[in-house]
């Protein structure tokens, strides 16, 4: 979240967390917005489909959580950079008040955001400077990995293999930003260099293989592919492939008869995603 960035160096507080939690879920109902869960109800963490549940962790007690947020905030201030306990690896810190947060699980929903958003403050605050990081995409393409790690590391005090997988995360997050970021140097470079050299259905198609991000666009760009979104012939669509070749733009890739394009970005290192059948790399 971007107020997170915006205030990574200030002391995190109660009405702090309170405010994230209203951002995030504002628009839900019949759940507390801004405020700590309520109510004898058990809280547990489940995951998967109705009727397969898995129980991963049951959280303190409702009537527990303003004693013990509130000894986790002092926590969170005095491990901060110039606190009385203040741990000086980033990650390490991050990892525990990840784990910390997501232990008490303060409300009724949205302790995953808010824990992943209080990781990146950790992180940012410890390193001094705001970052950008993709915790939370790197998290969800594997959601079980996560939760095995949170169980294990919630019914002990040894905690090395989450920080283990904590760590991982987090420089699979770091590279993953760098990479989104080379991505979209490399991009504003191919548009500087070709955009007034194509015409409006070829920037339509070369805009549809950008869209794929910095993973490529699977298979190339083939004149079937071509026709389907611009609506163009078969003439016009394989004229407008030919001239994006003779520009350098889109060689082709593949045998006459089954050729496939990709953007080229060989002078700016990046090449799109080829089909793996018969066909390599620019």
């Amino acid at each position: 979240m971007t107020n997170v960035r915006e205030t990574f160096a200030e002391p995190i507080t109660k009405e702090k967390i309170f405010g994230w939690h209203s951002l995030l879920t504002f628009k839900q109902r019949n759940i507390i917005i801004g405020g700590w869960r309520e109510g004898d109800e058990p809280m547990q963490v489940i995951s998967g489909s109705a009727g397969k549940e898995e129980i991963h962790f049951e959280a303190p007690d409702s009537a527990s959580v303003p004693f013990e947020m509130n000894r986790f905030i002092e926590w969170f201030n005095s491990s901060a950079p110039g606190g009385e306990n203040e741990i000086k690896h980033a990650v390490i810190r991050s990892g525990i008040a990840h784990l910390y947060f997501e232990t008490i699980h303060p409300f009724e929903d949205g302790n995953g955001r808010i824990g992943r958003a209080i990781a990146q403050k950790c992180l940012s605050q410890t390193l001094k400077r705001p970052l950008m990081l993709t915790l939370s995409n790197v998290i969800e393409r594997d959601k079980k990995v996560y939760y095995a790690a949170l169980k294990e590391a919630q019914r002990t005090n040894e905690i090395t293999n989450w920080l283990r997988y904590f760590i991982e995360t987090a420089l699979t997050a770091q590279s993953e930003v760098k990479e989104l970021f080379s991505f979209t140097i490399k991009k504003a470079q191919f548009y500087d260099k070709f955009r007034n050299q194509l015409n409006p259905r070829q920037l339509k198609v070369v805009g549809k293989m950008f869209e794929a991000g910095k993973e490529g666009f699977e298979g190339g760009m083939t004149a079937k592919k071509y026709m389907a979104i611009t609506k163009a012939s078969k003439a016009t669509a394989t004229r407008d492939l030919q001239d994006l070749n003779s520009l350098d733009a889109f060689p082709f890739i593949g045998e006459t008869r089954n050729v496939n394009y990709q953007i080229v970005m060989d002078l700016y290192s990046l090449v799109f995603r080829p089909s793996s059948v018969g066909v390599s790399y620019v």
